[in-house]
Protein backbone atom coordinates (compact mmCIF):
# COMPACT_ATOMS: atom_id res chain seq x y z
CA UNK A 1 0.00 0.00 0.00
CA UNK A 2 1.44 3.39 -0.78
CA UNK A 3 1.53 6.58 1.39
CA UNK A 4 -1.19 7.73 -0.31
CA UNK A 5 -3.36 5.24 -0.28
CA UNK A 6 -2.99 5.11 3.63
CA UNK A 7 -3.58 8.55 4.20
CA UNK A 8 -7.14 7.89 1.96
CA UNK A 9 -8.06 4.79 3.69
CA UNK A 10 -7.21 6.48 7.52
CA UNK A 11 -9.76 8.60 6.52
CA UNK A 12 -12.29 6.28 5.42
CA UNK A 13 -11.90 3.97 7.22
CA UNK A 14 -12.74 6.71 10.20
CA UNK A 15 -15.98 7.57 8.28
CA UNK A 16 -17.19 3.98 7.86
CA UNK A 17 -16.88 3.15 11.68
CA UNK A 18 -18.99 6.46 12.16
CA UNK A 19 -21.44 6.34 9.49
CA UNK A 20 -22.07 2.87 11.06
CA UNK A 21 -22.49 4.14 14.41
CA UNK A 22 -24.63 6.57 13.43
CA UNK A 23 -22.39 9.36 14.32
CA UNK A 24 -22.95 12.25 12.04
CA UNK A 25 -21.33 14.00 14.48
CA UNK A 26 -17.96 12.10 13.86
CA UNK A 27 -18.79 12.27 9.77
CA UNK A 28 -18.70 15.88 10.06
CA UNK A 29 -15.32 16.63 12.07
CA UNK A 30 -13.21 14.69 8.62
CA UNK A 31 -13.87 17.57 6.68
CA UNK A 32 -12.38 20.75 6.56
CA UNK A 33 -14.44 23.72 7.42
CA UNK A 34 -14.79 24.83 3.40
CA UNK A 35 -15.25 21.17 1.94
CA UNK A 36 -17.52 20.81 -0.84
CA UNK A 37 -19.86 17.86 -0.19
CA UNK A 38 -21.93 16.45 -2.82
CA UNK A 39 -23.71 13.04 -1.82
CA UNK A 40 -26.65 11.55 -3.78
CA UNK A 41 -28.48 14.88 -2.81
CA UNK A 42 -27.82 18.42 -3.30
CA UNK A 43 -24.56 19.67 -2.49
CA UNK A 44 -23.31 21.50 0.50
CA UNK A 45 -20.19 23.26 1.95
CA UNK A 46 -18.54 22.36 5.15
CA UNK A 47 -19.29 19.99 8.28
CA UNK A 48 -22.78 21.20 9.36
CA UNK A 49 -24.29 20.46 5.89
CA UNK A 50 -22.42 17.07 6.03
CA UNK A 51 -23.56 16.52 9.88
CA UNK A 52 -27.33 16.77 8.57
CA UNK A 53 -26.69 14.89 5.60
CA UNK A 54 -25.64 12.04 7.65
CA UNK A 55 -27.82 12.84 10.22
CA UNK A 56 -30.69 11.68 7.83
CA UNK A 57 -29.98 8.15 6.77
CA UNK A 58 -31.41 5.68 8.32
CA UNK A 59 -30.11 4.13 11.59
CA UNK A 60 -28.07 0.73 10.21
CA UNK A 61 -26.61 2.18 7.44
CA UNK A 62 -23.44 0.67 6.58
CA UNK A 63 -20.62 1.00 4.18
CA UNK A 64 -17.56 -0.99 2.85
CA UNK A 65 -15.31 0.50 0.24
CA UNK A 66 -12.14 0.37 -1.22
CA UNK A 67 -9.50 2.22 -2.64
CA UNK A 68 -9.23 2.44 -6.47
CA UNK A 69 -6.76 5.01 -6.81
CA UNK A 70 -4.86 7.29 -4.71
CA UNK A 71 -2.60 9.94 -5.91
CA UNK A 72 -0.63 12.69 -4.28
CA UNK A 73 -1.45 16.52 -6.46
CA UNK A 74 0.42 18.11 -3.68
CA UNK A 75 2.47 17.77 -0.84
CA UNK A 76 -0.64 18.62 1.40
CA UNK A 77 -3.65 17.02 -0.90
CA UNK A 78 -4.06 13.83 -1.61
CA UNK A 79 -6.64 12.24 -4.11
CA UNK A 80 -8.64 9.50 -4.09
CA UNK A 81 -11.26 7.47 -6.01
CA UNK A 82 -13.27 4.65 -4.11
CA UNK A 83 -15.83 2.25 -4.53
CA UNK A 84 -18.16 2.23 -1.72
CA UNK A 85 -21.49 -0.12 -1.42
CA UNK A 86 -24.01 1.41 1.40
CA UNK A 87 -26.21 -1.29 2.86
CA UNK A 88 -28.77 -0.84 4.99
CA UNK A 89 -30.62 -2.54 8.10
CA UNK A 90 -34.28 -2.81 6.44
CA UNK A 91 -33.91 -5.61 4.10
CA UNK A 92 -36.49 -3.74 1.82
CA UNK A 93 -33.77 -1.65 0.87
CA UNK A 94 -31.66 -2.45 -1.57
CA UNK A 95 -27.84 -1.89 -1.83
CA UNK A 96 -26.17 1.42 -3.04
CA UNK A 97 -22.83 1.20 -5.00
CA UNK A 98 -21.19 4.63 -5.71
CA UNK A 99 -18.10 5.36 -7.02
CA UNK A 100 -16.82 8.03 -4.48
CA UNK A 101 -14.33 11.06 -5.24
CA UNK A 102 -12.23 12.68 -2.05
CA UNK A 103 -9.48 15.19 -2.24
CA UNK A 104 -8.07 15.20 1.45
CA UNK A 105 -5.76 18.40 2.27
CA UNK A 106 -3.40 18.29 5.79
CA UNK A 107 -3.56 21.54 7.42
CA UNK A 108 -3.67 21.70 11.11
CA UNK A 109 -5.79 19.17 11.78
CA UNK A 110 -4.32 16.98 10.02
CA UNK A 111 -5.61 14.95 7.31
CA UNK A 112 -9.68 15.97 6.47
CA UNK A 113 -11.89 15.36 3.36
CA UNK A 114 -11.92 19.10 1.75
CA UNK A 115 -13.75 17.47 -1.88
CA UNK A 116 -16.24 14.58 -1.27
CA UNK A 117 -18.18 13.42 -4.89
CA UNK A 118 -20.02 10.38 -5.03
CA UNK A 119 -22.02 9.15 -8.42
CA UNK A 120 -23.79 5.70 -8.94
CA UNK A 121 -22.02 3.02 -10.13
Amino acid sequence: MTSDEIIVGDLLDSWQQAIGEHDSGRVAALFTEDAVFQGLRPYTIGPAGVADYYAAQPAGMTVAYRVRLARRLADDVVLGWVAADFTFAQPERQPVPVNLTVIARNGDDGWRIAHYHVSPR
